[in-house]
């Protein structure tokens, strides 16, 4: 499949995973390059397909992103788990429901959700700086379960914005450092990752060609992209965070209006 793309669209696919995977190794929110460069790429694929693709080429650069955070930064497994089990079933779920609800319906919702975030975060410019764990060890856990459950969900369902939002859950709410909070979202953003793919591998909404060869570009900005954030810490990591968020909201905003 890849081979009958033009000489054009396959670099465009592959600097669009590239980024992608740059981007969302630092702060989240890869898919508003790959998702929209897939669509583009490929306007004659069913969307099922494209959001398919999407997914098998993300799982390559947030596992890669993941396991280069790990060696750095060891944040609690009972936490990591926690949040990573629940995100997988609920993505599945949201990927099974994902072509039966209207998702234009959810992004009023979404584009309110998106600037509290980022209004949030650009209030408090010592938020995150510093790791100052909220919570007793059984709550965290607790809370983590439901927010990786809710927002796994979401990604599977319908995805722009994922990564900002359990950036603050990990942040505002658990009171994680930036860097350690970006190391957990790339553990749970694999299991959302997966659980999608599953589903829609199982419903034949995949191309794998494609998929796996924008999966090796995205590896590529992926190990660039988290070497620059282990080394720039939290402050670069809320710095990309804020500006991912920002462009999320023109894209949403653009698509709601």
């Amino acid at each position: 499949m890849f081979a009958e793309l033009s000489l054009a669209t396959g670099l465009f696919l592959l600097s669009a995973s590239f980024l992608a995977g740059f981007v969302d190794s630092i702060a989240g929110g890869g898919g508003i390059v790959q998702l929209p460069a897939l669509l583009i790429g490929l306007p004659n694929s069913p969307a099922a397909e494209v959001l398919g693709t999407n997914k098998l080429s993300a799982v390559f650069g947030t596992t890669t992103a993941a396991a280069l955070y790990r060696k750095q930064i060891k944040p609690d497994p009972k936490v990591l788990l926690a949040m990573a089990i629940p995100a997988f079933f609920g993505s599945a779920v949201g990927a099974v429901l994902a072509s039966r609800i209207p998702t234009s319906s959810m992004r009023p919702m979404i584009l309110v959700l998106l600037i509290a975030v980022a209004i949030y975060t650009w209030l408090k410019p010592d938020l995150g700086k510093l790791e100052v764990l909220r919570h007793v060890p059984k709550q965290r856990i607790q809370i983590g379960a439901i927010a990786g459950a809710v927002i796994g969900f979401y990604d599977g369902i319908f995805g722009p914005g994922t990564g900002s939002f359990l950036m603050l859950i990990l942040v505002a709410t658990l009171g994680y450092a930036f860097i350690t909070a970006s190391a957990i979202a790339k553990v749970v953003n694999v299991a959302t990752n997966v659980g999608a793919l599953i589903v829609f591998g199982i419903n034949g909404a995949v191309i794998w060609q494609i998929g796996i060869i924008m999966g090796c570009a995205n590896i590529t900005g992926a190990i660039i992209g988290s070497r620059l954030a282990i080394r720039g810490g939290s402050t670069l990591v809320r710095k990309v965070f804020l500006l991912v968020t920002v462009v999320l909201i023109v894209r949403v905003g653009i698509a709601t209006f």
